[in-house]
């Protein structure tokens, strides 16, 4: 079974196209790594909810959307072995700037999950 890292993320609006291109360039990188895939999604149907939600859990702002993430891994060593090599590529010195993130990193979640069931 696969090996996925998770992430939800609150985007400004008006950094959607920045994040995107960001993403684009992530992505490959991942890919180039060995990564099964990567997703970025933007939110078309998330509601705040009444004790938690996604909106709740980035505490979204006014102008911003969630975006729900995943990168697949053939495994858990893959993935591992996978992500020292991407944290290591100077072509990401560039994104890994706070300053320079099109959202705000510390507002994100993110970790790593076993696959339970793939269908």
């Amino acid at each position: 079974m696969s090996y996925i890292d998770g992430f939800i993320t609150p985007v400004p609006k008006d950094k959607i196209d920045a994040y995107k291109r960001m993403s684009t360039t992530c992505g490959a990188i991942w890919k180039e790594f060995g990564a099964l895939s990567f997703r970025e999604c933007i939110a078309d149907d998330v509601k705040p909810g009444q004790w938690t939600s996604f909106p709740q859990a980035v505490k979204l702002e006014e102008n911003e959307v969630v975006v729900f993430s995943w990168i697949e891994y053939a495994s858990r060593a893959d993935r591992d072995a996978i992500n020292d090599k991407v944290m290591k590529d100077p072509r990401l010195e560039e994104f890994m700037k706070p300053e320079a993130m099109p959202f705000d990193g510390k507002r994100m979640i993110y970790g790593g999950f076993e696959t339970l069931v793939d269908m």
